[in-house]
C-alpha cells in the first residue's frame, strides 16, 4: 500500500514529524515512516497515544520516538527502551508544539473526505493536531474514505501540501470485558453522579461500567478529553441531552472518539457532538463554567496521604500524565462536581496494593488536589481532610490483606499529624 508513497518528497533527514494519535493515526503515512524513515535518517516523531499496533520496538529502527506516555500500544516500546517520554499534561502538548519546544517541522494527519466546500474534517481525533497543522513546514494528510466527517475541528484542503488518498478501517478499540471487580468500583463511582451531572472520563472496562449503571439519570452532559461506544447507548436512551449545562447546551464536548465503527458511524455528521482541541477541552477557564462537573479518572497507585501515581511502577512505565490533572483540578473545583480517582485494592493476582504507604512511582496528581479515590471496598473522601484522617479512609477501602500492614505504616502520620 505504501510502495507508492515515497516521503522523500517532502522530509528532510533530521526531521521532526508530529503525528495524530490514538483512532485518528494516519496509518498509511505511519508504515511509510517506518518502511523508508532510515534512508533518510535522523528523523524523530512525537505521538501522544497509539492503538494501531504499527508501533513496535523494530519499527523505532527508522526514527526516534517520544511520547507523552505508554498508553495502549506504545507500552510495548517502554519494555524495549524504545520510547522516550515527555512529562507533560495533554493541555501542554498543543502549547508547546506552538512554542517549538516540541518541535514541528511535518504534521502527518488523518481527516475524512471533503465536504462540498473543500473542508476535511479531523475525524476522530482534535486534541493537539490543528497545532501541529498551523507550525509544520510541510502537512501531510491521509484522506481517509472510511473516516467520520465529525463536527468541529476541519482542515482545508488549500492547507495540505501532500494528501494521500486511501480506503481502509481506522483504528478500533474494542470494549473489554468488564469483571467483577469493575462492576464493584463503578457502583461507588457511579453514586457521584446525579441527575444533570457532566461527565468526564477515559476509555476501558471501568469507565464502560460506570456509564452501564447511569441509564436512570436524566439530563447528563458530556465534556471529555475522550469518549467510547458507552456515549452511544446513554445518548440513545435519552440519559446524555447535555440540556442543564451552562455551556454547549445540547452537545457533547470532546476531543477524540476511542471505540467501535458503530461510535464512528454515530458522530458522522452528528450534531449532538463537537470535536475540539486541547485549548477547549482542558481550558482551565472553559471547564470553570461547569457546574456539577464530575470527572473520573484512572491511577497506578495511591498512597497513603492520597498523591496519586498515573504513571511508572518501578522501573516499569505503563501509563502517563494525560488529562489527569487538568480534570482532577475542575472537577473537584466545580460547584456540586467530584474528581474520582478510581483504581483496583490490588495488582498482580492481588499480591500487591495499589493503596500503598509509598508510590514506586512518580507522583502524577498532588494530594493537595485529590478530591475521592474509589476501589471495590468503597469511596474515600479527601478533600479538606487531615493527613491522619486520610489514612485512616484510605485503609479502609484498601484490600483487608494489606489492611493491618498499611495500618503499621500509617501510624507515625496519626501520631504526629503529618
Amino acid at each position: 500500500m505504501t510502495g507508492d508513497l515515497d516521503l522523500g518528497r517532502f522530509l528532510r533527514p533530521g526531521d521532526r514529524i508530529v503525528i495524530g494519535q490514538a483512532c485518528g493515526e494516519p496509518t498509511t503515512l505511519i508504515e511509510a515512516l517506518i518502511e523508508q524513515g532510515r534512508d533518510i535518517g535522523g528523523l524523530s516523531a512525537f505521538i501522544a497515544t497509539s492503538f494501531s499496533g504499527v508501533f513496535t520496538p523494530a519499527a523505532t529502527d527508522s526514527f526516534a520516538l517520544s511520547s507523552m506516555g505508554a498508553i495502549g500500544a506504545l507500552r510495548a516500546l517502554t519494555k524495549e527502551h524504545k520510547l522516550t517520554v515527555i512529562p507533560c499534561h495533554v493541555s501542554q502538548v498543543g502549547p508547546m508544539i506552538e512554542a517549538g519546544i516540541i518541535g514541528c517541522d511535518i504534521a502527518f494527519v488523518q481527516v475524512s473526505p471533503a465536504d462540498a466546500d473543500g473542508n476535511h474534517s479531523f475525524g476522530l481525533i482534535s486534541d493537539y493536531v490543528r497545532a501541529a497543522v498551523a507550525k509544520a513546514r510541510v502537512v501531510v494528510a491521509e484522506v481517509n474514505e472510511q473516516v467520520p466527517f465529525t463536527p468541529g475541528e476541519s482542515l482545508s484542503a488549500a492547507d495540505i501540501d501532500y494528501a494521500v488518498h486511501v480506503s481502509r478501517p481506522p483504528v478500533t478499540v474494542a470494549p473489554g470485558n468488564i469483571s467483577e471487580i469493575d462492576q464493584a468500583i463503578a457502583k461507588y463511582a457511579a453514586a457521584y453522579i446525579e441527575d444533570g451531572s457532566v461527565i468526564q472520563t477515559g476509555v476501558g472496562t471501568v469507565p464502560d461500567a460506570i456509564l452501564r449503571l447511569l441509564h436512570d439519570r436524566t439530563d447528563l452532559g458530556v465534556h471529555s478529553g475522550m469518549l467510547g461506544d458507552g456515549l452511544v447507548d446513554l445518548v440513545e436512551a435519552g440519559v446524555v441531552t447535555n440540556a442543564r449545562k451552562s455551556i454547549d447546551r445540547g452537545v457533547s464536548i470532546t476531543g477524540a472518539l476511542i471505540g467501535t465503527e458503530r461510535l464512528y458511524e454515530f458522530g458522522h455528521r452528528n450534531p449532538r457532538i463537537r470535536m475540539c482541541a486541547t485549548s477547549y477541552t482542558h481550558d482551565a477557564a472553559v471547564l470553570a463554567q461547569l457546574d456539577k462537573l464530575v470527572t473520573i479518572n484512572s491511577a497506578m497507585e495511591v498512597d497513603l496521604t492520597g498523591q496519586v501515581n498515573a504513571e511508572q511502577s518501578g522501573s516499569a512505565y505503563l501509563g502517563g500524565t494525560g488529562g489527569q490533572v487538568d480534570f482532577v483540578r475542575a472537577g473537584a473545583r466545580s460547584a456540586g462536581g467530584h474528581a474520582i480517582i478510581a483504581l483496583p485494592a490490588t495488582a498482580k493476582g492481588g499480591t500487591i496494593s495499589r493503596i500503598t504507604a509509598d508510590l514506586t512511582g512518580p507522583v502524577t496528581t498532588a494530594r493537595s488536589d485529590v478530591d475521592v479515590i474509589v476501589t471495590e471496598f468503597g469511596a474515600a473522601e479527601l478533600e479538606g481532610r487531615t493527613l491522619a484522617e486520610r489514612t485512616r479512609r484510605l485503609i479502609a477501602i484498601a484490600h483487608p490483606d494489606f489492611q493491618e500492614e498499611l495500618a503499621r505504616a500509617a501510624h507515625t502520620i496519626q501520631r504526629r499529624g503529618f
